[in-house]
């Protein structure tokens, strides 16, 4: 017998709505199942809002249950009306087929370390070849339109400007199918999704029961919002991916390192495998001490290290260290650009750099570091004149080729707080 892995899950926040709870208790109880979820490619990376369903899925793992990975090769062509006030924009095959790949991997990168009987499947391979009249005589007649029209995902849409298509109408067919699909071939009982994915999952259980008298249960997790109502993960300059190369760590890292303390709570609580009693001892601190932000910082490096492992962490730590002072002795440029992205950067021609070099004053002073060439001399010689970080007090220093650390650029900085880049081309 297990723990009870539901009663983690509800002690967690991670529970919103479920079939029925004893019945369900009972099924995880027992060791070997098999637990699914969904992720459509429709990007070539997750983002924050699915690393609620892979956590579930990790959970599953570590009490000796096999998660399975659902990416929807063949819903993702369609696209999952729910949560949508508005119609997706259709994939091409090439942007899917790479979008699957894509997904597929970060999956089982965020799965590895959990277990190793992990199933990532696509449900392309089983709705390839289905003809379209066959699907409706099969699966379709199974639906009644009434039930359909109730849904949440439905009525939200046809109750809006835009109306929904019959192509999305038609999503939750398919994915109720995939749950039948997996409970003949893997025995799957078990599907979890966000509180989004009610009506989907519930459809899928109703079919189920019709096409083979069985009986198939659902979870669902409230979706990750921060205490404002608003959706984790955007920002100003748009989703948290998943991708290094579209979200770096130390972006990643930072975005959870400057969560209000509430929202950091609960994500820790719901995100992170920390036990409960550490957590509980985190939410006291934060309380005596919210400057600290030690909920913040464990939540960030437990996330870095799932999604990017250690290096990846360490990165992110390297980064964060430079931008509160830590001397810059080797960096590249992509990296400097993330952790200097937002302060003022100024382009000097290369050949400044040749010969004698760039008086340092003139650079502060072009930068906008300093008001002048006589205020910048007086901030070196009063200790105030950085170069990557490195203190410099001579005030007729002059920037040479030596001091660039990322290719063609540097980093200057006045006082304690203000920088700016300096790139020559």
């Amino acid at each position: 017998m297990l723990h009870d892995l539901l009663g983690e899950f509800e002690a967690r926040g991670l529970v919103h709505q479920t079939t029925d709870a004893t019945t369900l208790r009972d099924w995880l109880a027992v060791p070997g199942r098999r637990v699914y979820a969904g992720f459509d490619p429709t990007a070539d990376s997750l983002h924050v809002g699915h690393l609620v369903a892979l956590v579930l899925l990790r959970r599953v793992a570590r009490v000796g249950h096999e998660p399975v990975a659902l990416v929807g090769g063949a819903t993702g062509m369609i696209g999952d009306p729910s949560g949508r006030s508005a119609e997706r924009n259709l994939l091409s095959p090439a942007e899917l087929e790479a979008n699957i790949a894509a997904v597929g991997r970060q999956i089982r990168h965020v799965l590895a370390s959990a277990g190793d009987r992990v199933h990532v499947v696509n449900n392309a391979d089983w709705m390839r070849g289905v003809g379209y009249v066959e699907f409706l005589r099969d699966v379709g007649k199974h639906f009644p339109l009434s039930q359909m029209l109730a849904k949440d995902s439905v009525k939200s849409r046809l109750e809006g400007d835009g109306g929904i298509s019959y192509t999305e109408f038609s999503y939750m067919l398919l994915q109720a199918w995939d749950f039948v699909h997996l409970s003949d071939t893997l025995d799957c009982r078990v599907q979890i999704g966000g509180s989004d994915q009610w009506g989907n999952i519930t459809a899928g259980i109703e079919l189920g029961r019709r096409l083979r008298s069985r009986d198939l249960h659902g979870i669902t997790c409230p979706l990750l919002t921060k205490a404002d109502g608003t959706k984790m993960g955007k920002t100003a300059s748009g989703a948290i991916w998943l991708d290094p190369l579209r979200t770096s760590p130390y972006r990643f890292y930072q975005y959870w390192i400057n969560l209000d303390d509430d929202d950091a709570g609960r994500s820790l609580l719901r995100l992170t495998e920390v036990p409960l009693d550490e957590i509980a001892g985190l939410d006291a601190r934060r309380a005596a001490n919210p400057a600290a932000r030690d909920t913040q910082k464990r939540l960030a490096e437990e996330l870095t290290r799932l999604v990017h492992g250690e290096p990846g962490l360490a990165a992110a730590r390297q980064a964060t260290e430079i931008f509160f002072g830590a001397e810059i002795t080797s960096l590249d440029e992509a990296s400097l650009g993330e952790i200097f992205a937002d302060v003022p950067s100024h382009e000097f021609p290369r050949s400044r750099l040749e010969g004698d070099g760039l008086p340092l004053a003139e650079a502060l002073k072009a930068t906008g570091l300093a008001q002048s060439a006589g205020a910048a001399r007086r901030t070196i010689e009063q200790g105030g004149g950085y170069v990557n970080n490195r203190r410099v007090s001579d005030p007729t220093y002059r920037l040479t080729a030596h001091d660039l650390v990322a290719g063609s650029t540097l980093v200057l900085r006045s006082g304690k707080k203000s920088y700016a880049v300096a790139r020559f081309r």
